[in-house]
């Protein structure tokens, strides 16, 4: 496929009793932590039973323009994509806000705005191009654009994993990037587009009947090549879904935690998940987004979202906001006295 694998090893359900045991033996009743509890058996089976740690968490935003932002799917154009990038550099963000606050290292990489930003400081350049092509008209990239893309990712997580990271999450922005991920929605899911395409940011009720006109569209032009989940990317995706879907398959290979953000990030999820399942138990789902399909797609990827608290931004925020949960996870498991070393019988 694409001559470009992903090696991933099952998630190892062989201590999972032991995992159990330390849990419920912790000074509290049983269950008393809900969905922490998840968690940290989930944090025990990717990084180890003994002592796992979170160490050097990064968040990456990966930033790309879509053509069919042209044909009016949303409320801003296309050159606010790079307008928000160099917000991102100049750290003036609401995920340049998060990540100070709870100790997340940010990194923007640019895989195909419009413009590059050529002398830019604090920018890593992985160009596919210089936006897709419009997904409702022709293929939104050709397969060895996707590939490309799949290897600079995969490069971009070995150099986080060789500093010691052992936690990615993931953000992105990109104008029209929701229309993009409701048709992979829709292709994956067998789904109507009318229950797929959301208000993204904000649009009115023609514009979303523009963008649901257009899905179904895109979904017709690309019909017998969608079989494929290398095809779908091509056809329906975007620059910055193929490396958000690149890194997660990567990072899972390296056998690091993967924090999806919203609904952008969890189509790439599901692309990921088609290319190789075992990706699915490395993945930790920050929060669910307020757009329209999300939950649906939650529900086809069995997936426990940490925070529900309607946000409909992007930028990697339901990740960032996620990363004290999961140290809170880790710590309780690490930290927490035993009943036995709290010298409480019960």
């Amino acid at each position: 496929m694409l001559g470009i694998g992903f090696d991933i090893s099952p998630i190892s359900h062989e201590f999972d009793d032991e995992i159990q045991s330390r849990i419920d033996n912790k000074t509290k009743p049983l269950g008393a932590l809900g969905e922490l509890e998840f968690l940290a058996k989930q944090i025990a089976r990717v990084l180890g039973k003994d002592k796992p740690k979170i160490s050097n968490p990064k968040l990456l935003v990966f930033a790309a323009d879509h053509g069919i932002a042209a044909a009016g799917v949303s409320i801003a154009p296309s050159e606010v994509t790079t307008q928000m990038v160099m917000n991102f550099i100049n750290g003036g963000a609401a995920i340049n806000v998060f990540c100070r606050q709870v100790g997340f290292e940010l990194e923007v990489i640019d895989c195909g705005i419009l413009q590059p930003l050529e002398g830019v400081e604090g920018i890593i350049d992985q160009r596919l191009g210089a936006g897709t092509a419009p997904i409702h008209r022709q293929a939104a990239m050709t397969l060895g654009a996707v590939k490309q893309g799949m290897e600079m990712a995969r490069a971009r997580i070995e150099h986080h994993h060789q500093l010691g990271c052992n936690l990615i999450a993931l953000g992105e922005m990109g104008i029209g990037n929701t229309t993009s991920a409701a048709a992979i929605m829709a292709c994956i899911m067998e789904m109507d587009s009318i229950d797929c395409v959301g208000r993204g940011t904000g649009i009115d009720a023609a514009t979303l009947k523009r963008k649901q006109m257009l899905v179904e569209q895109a979904l017709h032009v690309h019909e017998s090549e969608l079989a494929d989940p290398f095809n779908i990317l091509a056809c329906l995706g975007g620059f910055e879904i193929v490396q958000m879907t690149g890194a997660m398959l990567a990072a899972a290979e390296r056998g690091m935690l993967v924090v999806i953000d919203g609904f952008i990030a969890t189509a790439a999820a599901m692309v990921a998940v088609k290319i190789n399942p075992n990706v699915r138990g490395y993945m930790i789902f920050g929060h669910q987004s307020d757009e329209r399909g999300h939950c649906l797609m939650m529900e086809h990827l069995h997936a426990r979202p940490l925070l529900k608290l309607d946000m409909r931004l992007g930028e990697g925020t339901g990740a960032a906001l996620a990363l004290p949960m999961i140290q809170a996870a880790a710590g309780f498991y690490n930290e927490m006295a035993s009943f036995s070393d709290a010298g409480i019988e019960i």
